[in-house]
């Protein structure tokens, strides 16, 4: 059973400002040999799933201010809170391979500053931010990025959130339409197990099989308007955590859920886990076969016995 994992007080204490000394870190976290194109499209994708945006830290190694910048957004308690939650973040090496990609979304590299876009999940720009006004000069070479303002220019700029009833009912609409049920499952950002059922949903082997019997409605309960209630009508226990999820037809009502003798199964991956995840789909299925039935089973082994 996977169980819901508490976020302690501590890790989500916003610190306003966080110095550290000026100098090259060991990683490099601008990789001019990735392909920032697809790394961006892949950005915009999960965006548009995920009702986010999308953040593109242009930058350089030997840019002090570019590693200091990329170490403040990993280390800061409020950043990494504000980024997990509302943003696809992507580093993209500010060079002559990525000049025309720097170009068409009107990037600000001038004077060997960083800069920040933030695009929609269309690829529309919303911002474009060199991180000078974020920079605090300190004495004897050691400066810092002023945490808080970050944070409030992000925030002036982050997605409004979607409200978990509509989310529902649309999906509860194109299912009635396409004579097809709703994979209707709960997360939120924080959770990695929620984040590894949801990645396994959307593997190119698996993501067909499921489409032919389900719409899938994921239902982010710290992001979306109402998330929680949505999930409290459907467990009514109250317990096992998150993720969670039910086969619901369209009218709404809960054919079969991830309560299982033992507790919500969360993720499958446990072989007691499978075995119940596979009992859901065999007696609710209508349009799948037990051989796609059975590819799915073999995939959720094979997770497992991969150590994934």
């Amino acid at each position: 059973m996977r169980s819901l994992i508490c976020l302690t007080l501590a890790s989500l204490l916003m610190t306003p400002v966080l110095a550290f000394a000026q100098a090259k870190t060991e990683t490099s976290p601008f990789d001019a040999n990735a392909d920032a194109k697809a790394d961006l499209h892949k950005a915009l994708e999960r965006a548009k799933k995920n009702n986010r945006r999308v953040l593109v830290h242009w930058g350089d190694n030997a840019s002090d201010w570019s590693v200091l910048l990329h170490k403040t957004f990993t280390t800061d308690a409020g950043l990494r809170k504000k980024r997990l939650y509302e943003y696809e973040w992507i580093n993209v090496a500010a060079g002559a391979k990525n000049a025309d990609l720097a170009k068409q979304y009107q990037a600000l590299l001038t004077d060997g500053m960083p800069c920040l876009t933030i695009l929609d999940s269309t690829g529309k720009v919303l911002a474009n931010q060199q991180s000078e006004p974020f920079h605090i000069k300190g004495e004897q070479g050691k400066n810092a990025i002023n945490a808080k303002k970050l944070i409030e220019f992000l925030a002036k700029h982050e997605a409004k959130p979607l409200v978990a009833a509509d989310v529902l009912q649309a999906g509860l609409d194109r299912a009635a339409k396409t004579d097809r049920l709703v994979f209707l499952h709960f997360g939120a950002p924080w959770c990695g197990w929620c984040h590894r059922l949801e990645d396994w949903m959307d593997q190119p082997e698996i993501a067909p099989i499921l489409g032919k019997e389900f719409v899938d409605v994921l239902i982010d309960i710290d992001r979306m308007d109402g998330g929680k209630e949505i999930l409290t009508r459907y467990n009514t226990t109250g317990k096992g955590g998150i993720p969670w999820f039910a086969f619901v037809d369209s009218k709404g009502k809960a054919l079969a859920t991830s309560d299982a003798a033992k507790g919500n199964i969360g993720h499958p991956y446990q072989d007691h886990e499978i075995e119940h995840f596979v009992k859901m789909l065999t007696t609710t299925r209508r349009h799948l076969s037990m051989p796609e039935i059975e590819r799915i089973d073999q995939s959720l082994k094979a997770q497992k016995k991969l150590g994934k």
